[in-house]
C-alpha cells in the first residue's frame, strides 16, 4: 500500500491455535474503531483465515507469526507474515467432502485484491479493501512479489 498511512497496527502472535481467535478478535475491533464497521465482519473472516493458513503450513515452534493491518485515505490492509517463505499459499479445487481447502477462495471473495511478499526471511500474505468509490483496477488477482 503505497499511501500515507492514517492507521497501523501490528502483534507477533504464538504458532497457537487460540492466536487465531485473538487475531480475528482485535481485527475487527481495530477495523470498527478505525471508522469502517462494514468492514470489520469481512476482516475478520480474512484474518481467521490467513492466520489459521500460517499456523498450519507457515509456522516453526520457535517463530512468531505477525498480523499488521493498516489504512490509508485509499485502502485497508491486512497483512499476516510468517517465516516459511518456501511454502507460497495458492487456492486449489477443494472436493465436497473437503474439510480444508476453501480458506483463500473467501479471501479472494471477501477482499478486492490479495497476494503474496516473499521476504528476506519469510513470507507475508495480504488482502486489501479500495476504501473509495472508484473500482479496484485489479479487482481479485493474485500477485506475487519476489
Amino acid at each position: 500500500m503505497n499511501q500515507p498511512l492514517l492507521f497501523e497496527d501490528s502483534l507477533d502472535y504464538t504458532p497457537l491455535a487460540h492466536s487465531v481467535t485473538l487475531a480475528r478478535r482485535r481485527a475487527a475491533r481495530l477495523v470498527g474503531e478505525w471508522g469502517y464497521p462494514d468492514r470489520a465482519g469481512d476482516v475478520a473472516v480474512v484474518v481467521s483465515e490467513l492466520m489459521s493458513n500460517a499456523l498450519l503450513h507457515g509456522s516453526l515452534h520457535d517463530r512468531l507469526i505477525r498480523v499488521r493491518i493498516s489504512c490509508g485515505a485509499a485502502a485497508l490492509r491486512v497483512e499476516v507474515s510468517d517465516p516459511r517463505g518456501d511454502r507460497l499459499p495458492w487456492p486449489r479445487p477443494a472436493q465436497d467432502a473437503d474439510q480444508f481447502g476453501r480458506g483463500l477462495l473467501l479471501v479472494a471473495g471477501l477482499a478486492d485484491r490479495w497476494g503474496v511478499e516473499v521476504c528476506g526471511v519469510g513470507k507475508s500474505v495480504y488482502a486489501e479493501w479500495a476504501l473509495t468509490l472508484a473500482p479496484a483496477a485489479d479487482d481479485r488477482l493474485v500477485s506475487v512479489k519476489k
